[in-house]
């Protein structure tokens, strides 16, 4: 029985999460500099103190620099192992956009709009896979300087079946054609989750306008900032093995601002707006978790013990998740949902995406469980708070997920806790840094998002005309029924 003394609770319980996440981030930041400040006297110092007499600091330099000439004349390896696996984890990524996403937003929306969603992602999927190879690879990842790469590789320029791509490994190597199609993955699945946070009521040019100009200046920048050479967050330290930042922050902080420019949909907090198909939706998720093995895994460039633990993790931490989801809406609701359960394998796989190659088992475990926690408030109360008809709860998952996973990389790494950190691992330095690397994705997306829904709702417009939300875009943007009568 509802009372108002427990709705003012509720309320009150809300806002503190909101001030805990928050705090969290400054706190992170605040942490990573003090840590920061007491390092650099101590580092100085050992290094003073580890200073070499002259002889034998030629020595050591004479060895170094034969090591360096031994290391440049190595032959690179190829191991057709890691091709394999690399083909086939692109592959996979792949799934988890056709059919897994395309099914798990084509099952929470309406009937009379299930194929105007399935056409956005697969469709802004296929725009950003062209873009990509026409210059976003060579932004994010050729050359450059902190903040974006070079167009040295514009329309993949000098790329051969002979061109080879970095691993991990100094010696092994990839076929850069194998990197460039695994990395084209991530790009288009990132824009294709946009699309869910303003579904059922977005004009489709406006959609395809805005995905160009977010990808060309949100998606290519921070993808360089955090895992091109030379990146800004690279070169900080900041950990996102798979792609906190880069995809599921990035995407929610767009969604959000996508579902406050595109406006609620009509009936929005008046009228019951229910997933048409929840059997679709329940099947999208689980080929989302299968395709996410090789979008978290295929992230070690290797099949080696890396790629392994990668593999465990994202097995784990979506069973936790899954596992905290369903307990939660026990306790809130009284009953555990199918949509929910759903959700919390997506949850947890958006959680561990950034740490799946840095934490521990069990570390995994509790990244999981935390996100599947923390992800029924953001897609309840938080959503509430921000005000927003965030339509799939983009924002709520994959953006709160995100936050979630890469604040508690920075903890779960630290070899005490079973994670693969140095033996001087410092959590708060590391969590700061990981802080750091969050608020620069939201603030570059977020103003980045603005001016791209600007510039298309000048252009195109945001939204449909009223009766045709009404009727539904399947039929009034595209023609078809999913569902003849």
């Amino acid at each position: 029985m509802k009372t108002p003394l427990f709705s003012g609770w509720k309320t009150r319980v809300q806002m503190l999460c909101l001030a805990a996440l928050c705090g969290l981030m400054l706190g992170g930041m605040a942490f990573g500099a003090l840590a920061q400040e007491v390092a650099e006297p101590v580092a100085e110092a050992a290094a003073a103190a580890a200073e070499a007499p002259p002889a034998e600091a030629a020595a050591e330099e004479a060895a170094t620099e034969e090591a360096a000439a031994e290391e440049a004349t190595a032959e690179p390896i190829v191991d057709k192992g890691d091709v394999a696996w690399m083909m086939t984890s692109t592959l996979l990524v792949l799934l988890m956009v056709v059919p897994g996403l395309a099914l798990f937003y084509g099952g929470m929306v309406r009937s009379k709009n299930v194929l105007s969603v399935l056409i956005q992602v697969v469709t802004v999927f296929s725009l950003l896979a062209i873009l990509w190879v026409v210059y976003g690879y060579s932004l994010a990842f050729e050359g450059g300087n902190a903040w974006i790469g070079t167009l040295d590789k514009l329309f993949l320029k000098g790329v051969t079946i002979d061109s080879l791509a970095d691993t991990f490994t100094d010696e092994v190597k990839l076929p850069e054609y194998v990197f460039i199609a695994f990395q084209l993955t991530f790009a288009g699945i990132t824009g294709a989750l946009i699309v869910g946070a303003f579904a059922e009521r977005v004009k489709f040019a406006a959609v395809l306008l805005f995905s160009v100009i977010w990808f060309t200046f949100g998606y290519v920048p921070i993808a360089h900032m955090v895992w091109g050479a030379g990146g800004y967050l690279l070169d900080k330290g900041a950990l996102d093995f798979a792609g906190g930042t880069v995809v599921h922050i990035n995407a929610g902080v767009a969604g959000l601002v996508g579902a406050w420019f595109v406006g609620k949909r009509v009936g929005f907090g008046k009228e019951a707006i229910k997933p048409h198909n929840v059997t679709l939706t329940f099947v999208g998720a689980s080929l989302l978790w299968v395709g996410w093995f090789g979008f978290n895994a295929g992230s070690n460039l290797e099949a080696t013990a890396g790629a392994a633990l990668a593999f465990i993790n994202t097995l784990l931490a979506t069973a936790a998740a899954i596992l905290a989801w369903a307990l939660t809406e026990k306790v809130i609701k009284g009953k555990s949902s199918a949509l929910g359960v759903a959700s919390g394998a997506v949850a947890g796989l958006v959680g561990i995406t950034p740490a799946c190659g840095s934490v521990g088992p069990f570390g995994a475990i509790a990244i999981g469980a935390a996100a599947g926690i923390i992800c029924v408030w953001g897609v309840t109360g938080l959503k509430k708070l921000l005000n927003a008809d965030d339509s799939l709860d983009v924002f709520g998952v994959h953006g709160i997920g995100g936050i979630v996973g890469a604040i508690l990389t920075g903890v779960f790494t630290a070899p005490s806790l079973g994670g693969t950190g140095a033996e001087d691992f410092s959590i708060a330095s590391q969590v700061g840094i990981q802080a750091l690397g969050v608020g620069v994705t939201i603030v570059w997306i977020g103003v980045v998002s603005v001016v791209a829904f600007l510039i298309a709702k000048v252009v195109f417009g945001l939204r449909v005309a009223e009766e045709a939300e009404r009727e539904g875009l399947d039929i009034t943007s595209h023609g078809e029924s999913a569902y003849e009568a």
